[in-house]
């Protein structure tokens, strides 16, 4: 009984599949699941989260955790901002709570990926842990002392949507509307779309982010140059960060987090940006990449709860 106390259950719900796992007190990940996400429909997503819950508690009850696209509105507790648009209005937490029965804890994805990182990843031991999502969109997540920060608006870590820095906006050629409605926002110089975009102007050809990262580790030198200027423009960003919270650990997520140049040049180029005389801060991929979200969906709930 009291192992089956030290065990949650954590569900990650992706654009394209949800995966939901019970995680033990050391955080190994057992008796995993993963199912396609239904398309465009928010009931047979609901249904399908409910079930894939109710799978992994068999004849248990243990604490459930929920990583979603998007962050829940406060003070409504329906969903805003989500890629996944069926979710948007809807009150998600509410309507899963009402089928189980029982209390659920959910957070945007972003948060999911730095708690898991902070307890059990590359930050693991440190106080301050500063999660950064680079891929289809860019957001973050901010833990401090094991616990998630999220604040009143419950946007804490989502510094895609702060303007890009006077020495970002000199690397490229014109102003670039966000999809939120503004300009500029650093999603759009930094998500795998906004360097596809960079790498069209400096050299007039449009091709995805994982192929400009093959070419330029094979010596292509457009490519090296563009990815180069990508990972100026990524230390001129998370300095406004570093600037203003501090973390003793970055950690890179996301798709465009495998690449490794990023590792190299990032913290090179970080201190001409910091202010400080010398950066402690440390850079680091993620150690479980993927399965992150799902692991700290679980961590929603503390070991002691």
């Amino acid at each position: 009984m009291e192992q089956e106390r030290q065990l949650r259950i954590g569900v990650d719900i992706g654009g394209t599949k949800m995966e939901g796992i019970v995680l033990t007190a050391d955080g190994e990940a057992i008796d995993l699941i993963r199912r396609p996400t239904p398309p465009d429909s928010y009931e047979e997503v609901l249904a399908e989260i409910c079930g894939l819950i109710a799978d992994l508690q068999q004849d248990r009850r243990l604490k459930v955790g929920i990583g979603t696209p998007g962050a829940l509105a406060a003070p409504s507790e329906t969903i805003k901002n989500s890629n996944s648009t069926c979710f948007n209005g809807k009150p998600l937490k509410r309507d899963v709570e009402r089928r189980l029965g029982y209390e659920v804890r959910m957070e945007n994805d972003a948060n999911c990926f730095a708690l898991s990182e902070a307890h059990y990843g590359a930050g693991r031991g440190c106080r301050s842990v500063f999660g950064v999502i680079i891929g289809t969109g860019t957001g973050g997540g901010i833990v401090v002392d094991g616990k998630l920060l999220t604040g009143p608006n419950r946007i804490a870590g989502e510094w895609g949507h702060n303007c890009i820095p006077a020495s970002v906006r000199d690397s490229i050629k014109a102003d670039r509307k966000c999809y939120c409605g503004r300009w500029n926002c650093i999603e759009t110089v930094l998500c795998g779309a906004g360097l596809k975009r960079t790498f069209a102007e400096t050299s007039g050809e449009e091709i995805n982010a994982a192929e400009i990262a093959r070419l330029a580790a094979n010596g292509d030198q457009p490519a090296a140059a563009c990815l180069e200027l990508y990972c100026r423009q990524l230390a001129q960003c998370v300095a406004t960060v570093v600037n203003v919270i501090d973390p003793e650990m970055v950690v890179f997520g996301g798709g465009l987090s495998n690449i490794q140049q990023i590792y190299k040049l990032v913290p090179k180029m970080l201190p001409e940006y910091v202010f400080t005389d010398n950066v402690l801060t440390k850079i680091s991929p993620p150690r479980f990449g993927d399965a992150s979200g799902a692991r700290g969906a679980a961590c929603l709930w503390s070991l002691e709860e």
